[in-house]
């Protein structure tokens, strides 16, 4: 049996591999998903400057549970409608070395629908 621990650094792991790839622009921010036991965070990030554009998470007072799939595509609406705001219409997807499901594909999912491009 695995440990959440040993488990974690290998998704930390993966996920520095992914950022020897993916760097985000003002023009063309990253969006980084952490996933926690019980909420889920996103954030669009413009790596050249240093600076978060964007943000949403279900820790919010928007959000009455965070930690299923609803929740993530809500934030994950919520994002696209705070990048709209702000003139972004693009950006690069960082899963954080999580595996492309369940929560995290429902925020891509959501943030595809309120019309971020991917």
């Amino acid at each position: 049996m695995v440990s959440r621990q040993d488990s974690n650094k290998a998704r930390q792991k993966r996920h520095t591999r992914v950022r020897a790839k993916i760097s985000g622009t003002a023009d063309c921010p990253r969006l980084s998903v952490y996933r926690s036991l019980n909420h889920i965070y996103a954030q669009l990030i413009d790596d050249v400057n240093a600076v978060t554009l964007a943000s949403a998470a279900t820790v919010e007072k928007d959000f009455e549970y965070g930690g299923n799939t609803e929740a993530a595509k809500k934030v994950g609406e919520l994002l696209a409608k705070r990048a709209a705001e702000k003139g972004i219409e693009e950006c690069v997807f960082d899963r954080g070395g999580y595996i492309y499901h369940g929560r995290v594909a429902a925020l891509a999912e959501g943030a595809r629908a309120g019309g971020l491009k991917f």
